[in-house]
């Protein structure tokens, strides 16, 4: 037999290609640990070795599936999967119901106003709405934000399972140093207040405020993320911003059937 598969003993519409569907347990596995991978651990957890996994790699690198870091020789997602990954987020009904809220915020608040998601590299950016003034803070797309330098990070941290932004905190955290005390009282605070707010931490002169929006189970589906100006985007917790914040992210987790959970 070729490398065609008939299942359900040659059923209409079953047909598939087994070579596509070996190879695409590489892809599996980089998804499901989020992070490059040598090649001997990645076709390991595939289930093939090593000299079977090269030559999918190549073709999935050419495709721009995944990439090879030159540096490290470890394979990670490429530019497609993750434009295709992007491209999925987006079609998710809350970020569909979001958008439009966050144009009317932009326009209530006078910033700019994001989206954001839990991709496989981190909190992540995928829909922007710009105020009706001529200065504002641009944002991109596909944006990956820091979990400890962005007020949308910063949610994320706080209400994600902990197996998966621990990796990535501990990268950050190598990078620029906190306690773990610091780190459990700012992670207590943005779940008391069910708002997180950064002031020039990323960039200087930039500053953003975020709500969160649950699901039924009470788990963080976005993020709205007010942006702007430090010297004109009002961050206190009791300011405009953050109450118009806090009460569209708690409409629209209602709105999707979803309870904020208790502090």
């Amino acid at each position: 037999m070729d490398d065609t598969t008939l299942g359900d003993h040659g059923a209409r519409g079953s047909r598939g290609i087994q070579s596509i569907e070996v190879g695409g347990q590489l892809l599996l596995a980089l998804a499901h640990h989020g992070r490059p991978m040598a090649l001997k651990d990645l076709a390991r957890d595939a289930g093939m070795p090593p000299a079977k996994a090269h030559p999918y790699l190549v073709s999935f690198g050419k495709l721009g599936l995944v990439e090879r870091d030159a540096a490290s020789g470890h394979y990670g997602l490429g530019p497609l999967a993750l434009q295709l990954g992007l491209i999925s987020l987006q079609q998710f009904d809350p970020v569909r119901l979001a958008t439009a809220v966050i144009d009317e915020l932009a326009q209530a608040i006078g910033h700019t106003m994001a989206i954001a998601v839990w991709g496989n590299r981190g909190p992540t950016i995928v829909r922007v709405a710009p105020p009706p003034g001529a200065v504002h803070v641009a944002m991109r797309h596909g944006t990956v934000m820091s979990l400890t330098g962005t007020a949308s990070g910063w949610l994320f941290a706080a209400w994600r399972p902990w197996a998966e932004v621990a990796p990535l905190l501990a990268i950050e955290r190598a990078a620029a140093p906190m306690s773990d005390a610091s780190l459990r009282r700012r992670l207590d605070e943005v779940r008391e207040r069910r708002l997180a707010r950064v002031v020039d931490a990323s960039l200087p002169g930039v500053s953003a405020l975020a709500a969160p929006v649950f699901d039924e189970r009470g788990a963080l589906l976005l993020s709205l993320t007010a942006i702007g100006p430090t010297a004109a985007l009002d961050t206190g917790w009791d300011g405009a911003p953050a109450a118009r914040l806090r009460d569209a992210a708690d409409d629209l987790s209602r709105r999707l059937g979803g309870t904020p959970p208790q502090a």
